[in-house]
């Protein structure tokens, strides 16, 4: 199936709704997307190196302020 959308001459708040819309709409039915296996190979070696001890978890807001003085 091949949609065609007037990109052109939608306005940007246009595009970030249809964005929305289709956002929305994939998280409703996320059981039916399986995650790609590269995806499923780096959560195992992520969480292989917690059990190790080579990795840690971090609260998410100390981690966003880490994040956001890194990029500044």
């Amino acid at each position: 199936m091949t949609i065609t959308l007037p990109l052109e001459e939608m306005t940007l708040e246009e595009k970030l709704q249809m964005m929305e819309a289709l956002w929305d709409d994939l998280r409703q039915h996320a059981e039916r997307m399986p995650p790609p296996e590269w995806h499923r190979k780096l959560l195992a070696e992520r969480e292989a190196a917690v059990a190790r001890g080579e990795a840690r978890f971090e609260e998410w807001e100390a981690a966003k302020q880490k994040i956001e003085k890194e990029i500044e």
